[in-house]
């Protein structure tokens, strides 16, 4: 996998609005099912298409929505940022046409082979397209910057260190005048991939100190828990002494801490996001058409950042209806799309892929058809 030139997330607005009118045009081809999708009132498209899951994607989809619709005016796109797992039941009961998904999908728990039966007994078409940092932020009277390592963060979520002033916390922020504050973690409620990539995080870095392996369901009994992104955002700022995680493009005006990554602290970027995805190989699970990443949370290469989520979409490759399969096709194109990418990165802050994983997930969403 190539690195991610980081310099296309900061196109100005003019420039990424003229690079998503041409790409909605750019993601349909000429075989007659989305013929002219990008051309305004020329758009073969119209109907409704419905989808759902992971929150981290909801800033990012409302900006795909608006261009699409905008090209496409015949078509209304509707998006419940419901969690990832929701997402993926939803989709797999026929509820959601395609699905948002922090996390690749396994058989860990039947759904892959329940996918699998949902389109038609073929492998689902599963393809990056949104990639951001997961944020620890925290809500600290008089602290507006921390800096914390994996093993630390394990510590505190898992109820071992309880107080800011803690010495491990002070170990790592000297100069810092850490209070006497209890800390309140926070953890999402609902099955969620953020929290499945966050654990995953600290089940591989924090040497030991972690003993649950990730999973999208909180590990631990107890402890203050919010539903969504939003919600544990709101939880957050809600308290003194608070902490919590939570995809980097919806933090604002939380503390958020620096990650040590090697013998340097990290803050959450773009830029970090796509140096650790450059480094990550494929997982396990990858095939032709699920294009899943094992992102290496141990890297020390200088200004990665390994607290990251790299969100998928979620599809078949065929459907039974030809307007289902072409307003799945139309969509996913464009999101994966230079235009698309672009305009999650202005709208989210989000890194766009990189050049070689956005090629591939284009010639397998462009695949999508109708029986």
């Amino acid at each position: 996998m190539t690195r991610t030139s980081i310099r296309r997330a900061v196109v100005p607005g003019i420039a990424v609005l003229a690079l998503a009118l041409t790409g909605c045009g750019a993601a349909n081809d000429s075989d007659g099912s989305a013929s002219d999708g990008g051309s305004g009132s020329g758009s073969s498209l119209s109907g409704t298409l419905a989808g759902g899951g992971a929150s981290s994607q909801d800033s990012a989809q409302q900006a795909w929505r608006a261009a699409f619709q905008t090209e496409n005016s015949g078509v209304t796109i509707t998006y419940d940022p419901v969690g990832s797992g929701t997402g993926r039941e939803n989709f797999i009961n026929k509820a959601y046409s395609f699905a948002g998904s922090d996390s690749y999908i396994t058989d860990d728990e039947g759904e892959l082979s329940s996918a699998k039966e949902r389109c038609g007994g073929e492998d689902p078409v599963e393809v990056p397209a949104y990639v951001s940092p997961i944020a620890v932020v925290f809500n600290l009277e008089g602290v507006d910057s921390l800096n914390l390592d994996a093993k630390t963060i394990a510590m505190i979520f898992d109820g071992k260190i309880t107080k800011w002033n803690d010495p491990a916390i002070a170990a790592l922020n000297d100069g810092t005048d850490l209070p006497d504050t209890d800390i309140s973690p926070v953890h999402r409620s609902d099955d969620s991939g953020t929290t499945a990539n966050f654990t995953d995080y600290l089940s591989k870095a924090a040497g030991g100190a972690w003993s649950y392996p990730a999973d999208d369901t909180w590990p631990i009994q107890g402890g203050e828990a919010a539903e969504g992104t939003s919600g544990v955002i709101a939880s957050v700022k809600g308290g003194d002494g608070t902490i919590g995680y939570a995809d980097e493009s919806q933090a604002g005006g939380l503390g958020i801490a620096s990650i040590q990554v090697g013998s340097e602290f990290t803050a959450p970027s773009a830029e970090g996001a796509a140096k650790v995805v450059a480094v990550s190989k494929p997982a396990d699970t990858a095939t032709d058409t699920m294009l899943a990443i094992d992102v290496d949370r141990t890297t020390t290469e200088s200004g990665a950042y390994p607290i990251v989520l790299v969100s998928y979409l979620l599809a078949c490759q065929h459907y039974d209806d030809a307007n289902e399969a072409a307003l799945v096709k139309g969509f996913l194109s464009y999101i994966v799309s230079d235009a698309g990418q672009q305009a999650a990165s202005q709208q989210a802050g989000s890194a766009p892929l990189d050049s070689e994983t956005a090629a591939k997930a284009g010639d397998v969403v462009g695949a999508i058809a109708a029986k």
